[in-house]
């Protein structure tokens, strides 16, 4: 008999080379071109239009990610959840609304946190507030949506993640949050994620290593960016142009805790990624969408999308996971409610 097996692997392989969102982003061409020749050339236009209006922001995000890479200044924050708890809260939030990590190198960093006996509450902080804001996130939100918006998420993100580990605090002495972390946890992501750490060095252009890290990871996170924003862009253009504007506004549009509501519902299913949920937001605006429900949609979707949640469900268990997603749900309500008088 003829083993099929061998036949289907190279196949395989090939498939699994393929780059899934430049793919994506090639299949949705391909579907205009069959069902709407007309729309082809437009809607890459917009995209691409769109994309070389963001680039300069890009570069500003890569390169600061290129530099916190290069120097070590990651390490920086490895002696922030030292101190008084109260205070480890609030570096935990500060440094989660602002540091590079993604959510595979949180895991092996809280692991470590938790094991050497950090607080729930300053770790709890620290979850809410780092999949919301990054340098790259808040080029990237600036230049799409607004400088305005861009610092009410940073701040959103700060005050979530104080609200989550004062929560936390407070219930410390229950027995709902006793003994936090699964029996087995992760110890990295098996990318450049988990690659070695090197001590700190502002001066990273004096060393070949250190300059060859911050090519690679301007590189890396060029490339990452630049084709996520691509796929975001194509989606935004085919929203403007197939999805009704008074729709977008009956829906998620007008005063009041409805849409907000719906948006922090939303967010979690419909989020793709960070970076690309920018050009979305800011498509969905333009169609009619309030500023409350945008902002709920982004917190919401941020804290709860698969990457980040995945990163958290690993390590705890799940009472643990459901107080953050709780946290999460109520921080985006209220971030939501806040901005949209605001705005």
């Amino acid at each position: 008999m003829t083993d099929t097996t061998q036949g289907r692997r190279p196949a395989r392989l090939r498939f699994d080379r393929i780059d899934k969102v430049l793919l994506a982003c090639a299949l949705i061409a391909a579907a205009l071109a069959l069902f709407d020749p007309e729309a082809v050339w437009p809607s890459l236009r917009a995209a691409v239009t769109s994309l070389a209006h963001t680039l300069p922001f890009i570069l500003f995000a890569v390169v600061a990610i290129g530099v916190m890479r290069a120097t070590g200044s990651e390490r920086v924050m490895e002696g922030a959840f030292t101190g008084r708890e109260a205070r480890m809260i609030l570096v935990g939030a500060l440094v989660g609304g602002l540091s590079p990590f993604c959510s595979c190198q949180v895991i092996p960093f809280v692991a470590a946190l938790l094991a050497a006996g950090a607080p729930l509450s300053a770790v709890m902080a620290f979850w809410l507030a780092s999949p919301l804001m990054d340098p790259a996130m808040f080029a990237i939100t600036a230049g799409a949506i607004g400088p305005e918006f861009a610092i009410a998420k940073t701040v959103a993100a700060v005050c979530i993640g104080l609200m989550g580990g004062a929560a936390t605090k407070a219930l410390a002495g229950t027995r709902f949050l006793v003994d936090p972390l699964k029996a087995q946890t992760p110890t990295g992501c098996g990318s450049c994620c988990g690659s070695r750490k090197l001590a700190l060095n502002w001066r990273f252009w004096q060393e070949s290593e250190r300059r060859a890290l911050f090519v690679r990871a301007a590189w890396d996170n060029l490339i990452f960016l630049g084709k996520w924003l691509l796929l975001a862009y194509l989606l935004e253009a085919l929203l403007i142009r197939y999805v009704p504007a008074a729709w977008i506004g009956t829906a998620l549009g007008g005063d009041g805790i409805g849409p907000i509501l719906l948006a922090a519902i939303l967010g979690a299913p419909a989020y793709l990624n960070g970076y690309a949920a920018v050009p979305l937001i800011a498509g969905l605006l333009d169609q009619g969408m309030s500023p409350g429900a945008a902002m709920a949609f982004v917190i919401a979707g941020g804290v709860s999308s698969i990457p980040a949640a995945v990163a958290v469900w690993a390590l705890v268990k799940p009472r643990i996971f459901a107080a953050y997603l709780g946290f999460a749900v109520t921080g985006a309500i209220l971030a939501g409610l806040v901005w949209g008088m605001l705005a």
